[in-house]
């Protein structure tokens, strides 16, 4: 596999610049896009549910956007250090009611040595928001 950079170990810069590369692939709602961040052997835990393998994440993105309609999100840096970043995000969508969400939380990544990454831990909440009341 050819080098995804920016490579850990990160920097503020390179890892502020991780964070949106990732925010610019999920707001892209391309399933094949965003699983290439991922190593072959990936795990995530995402909510209650785990996701092992990049095929299996391309699986899992297809059924979340076939739910999660209009999504847009916004990621934050949090920390980092190593091979390792914390993000903040939140992200908007509407069920297919029409009732709006905002979703946000937490994840933890690890990357390889090529700059993809490993390991994604998410903690997400859910809250019922007012079409009015969206802010993304």
């Amino acid at each position: 596999m050819n080098p995804r950079p920016p490579l850990p170990p990160f920097t503020e810069e390179s890892a502020r610049a991780k964070v949106q590369a990732a925010e610019d692939a999920w707001n892209s709602r391309d399933p094949e896009r965003v699983s290439l961040a991922y190593t072959e052997d990936t795990e995530w835990r995402n909510r209650a549910e785990f996701v092992n393998g990049r095929a299996a994440v391309v699986e899992f993105l297809k059924r979340k956007w076939s739910r999660e309609l209009d999504y847009r999100l916004k990621k934050t840096l949090w920390a980092f250090t190593g091979n390792r970043i914390a993000v903040r995000f939140e992200y908007e969508w509407h069920d297919d009611s029409g009732q709006w969400y905002r979703s946000h939380g937490n994840e933890n990544w690890e990357f390889d040595e090529l700059g993809y990454m490993k390991y994604r831990y998410a903690s997400i909440n859910d809250q019922p928001i007012a079409e009015a009341d969206r802010r993304l």
